[in-house]
């Protein structure tokens, strides 16, 4: 008796569980559950239309009256998750930071493992960029290496907003945030698929600027929108099953800058390429490989068991175990 005490996550309500201890949500957490990540969704993405402004999205001055709302918005996100279980009347053993991915324990992991594994997928897009780039070896790492380089990087306020605004405001709002709401109704699984589609729905935003500034056919706009969607709704997904499986902010967020920085694979580039045969070779070995460390990589005993967003649901769940 002992050990199965020991082994049940520390949770939530005397209603939410029968005599015999199978998990049942309280009547309506699943409402106020997603209705808390819609306002949470529509909060992000309204805040960056509270400026007005008749320069594109890529003008620094929109880029930094931009940087200023969302921070905002992003620095009282944990708020929406506090009232949402002072409400629901949800209770954990973690701390709501630890529940947000906040935490040192499996830190070093968390820092190394998903990224090398996003690296892995990306085997055959690497392997492109290698085989085009100007640069020797020797001179990429000197580049790396060079101050002045990050100074101009962390100067260019699109670069800044690619690779650490978005993917820290969107994945501590639509990840962190949001999965310890909807780990309790829905469980591990269901949430991972469920919250990328508040993801995918708030990159629809973009389509108002385009039509705004009449960039494309109204077509060719709807089209890319579908895209954007599909694409961005498959790597919250991903982002998703990563921060349930190592319970870690850090490793979604590295790679979120990562695949920012790479771009969606060029495809038609590498069915052109001289070296076609390596390079899709390249793509496929990154696939395979991908699928063969999944589990591996992410393994939650690296990382802590269990993870703090596991101890919402009292059943059991393969993504939450070793």
């Amino acid at each position: 008796m002992a050990m199965e005490e020991d082994l049940s996550p520390t949770l939530l309500t005397e209603e939410m569980k029968h005599s015999n201890g199978d998990f049942v949500p309280p009547e309506g957490l699943c409402w106020v559950s997603v209705l808390s990540c819609l306002l949470l969704a529509c909060s992000y993405v309204g805040s960056l239309y509270v400026w007005r402004s008749d320069l594109p999205r890529d003008h620094p001055t929109v880029i930094k009256r931009r940087f200023t709302s969302v921070l905002i918005v992003s620095g009282l996100s944990p708020l929406f998750v506090w009232a949402w279980r002072e409400f629901t009347g949800v209770r954990t053993g973690p701390s709501l930071l630890a529940l947000m991915g906040m935490r040192f324990e499996g830190l070093i992991p968390a820092i190394t493992l998903p990224l090398l594994l996003t690296m892995v997928l990306f085997l055959g897009p690497l392997m492109q960029l290698a085989m085009d780039c100007p640069w020797s070896f020797m001179d990429g790492i000197r580049v790396a290496f060079d101050p002045w380089f990050w100074m101009l990087c962390f100067s260019d306020m699109r670069w800044l907003r690619n690779q650490v605004v978005a993917p820290l405001t969107e994945e501590l709002v639509f990840r962190a945030c949001m999965l310890p709401m909807l780990v309790p109704c829905a469980g591990p699984s269901t949430a991972i698929f469920t919250c990328p589609l508040f993801f995918g729905v708030a990159h629809f935003h973009h389509v108002i600027e385009l039509l705004r500034f009449r960039q494309g056919t109204l077509s060719g706009i709807f089209l890319s929108a579908v895209f954007q969607f599909s694409y961005t709704a498959v790597f919250g997904a991903y982002t998703a099953f990563i921060f349930i499986r190592t319970g870690h902010l850090m490793g979604p967020v590295l790679c979120h800058s990562f695949c920012n920085y790479m771009g969606f694979p060029a495809i038609s580039a590498a069915l052109e390429h001289p070296h076609r045969l390596t390079v899709l070779s390249s793509y496929l070995l990154g696939v395979l490989l991908f699928l063969l460390f999944l589990f591996p990589f992410t393994d939650p005993s690296y990382y802590g068991l269990p993870t703090p967003v596991c101890t919402l649901t009292s059943s059991p769940s393969s993504l939450c175990l070793s």
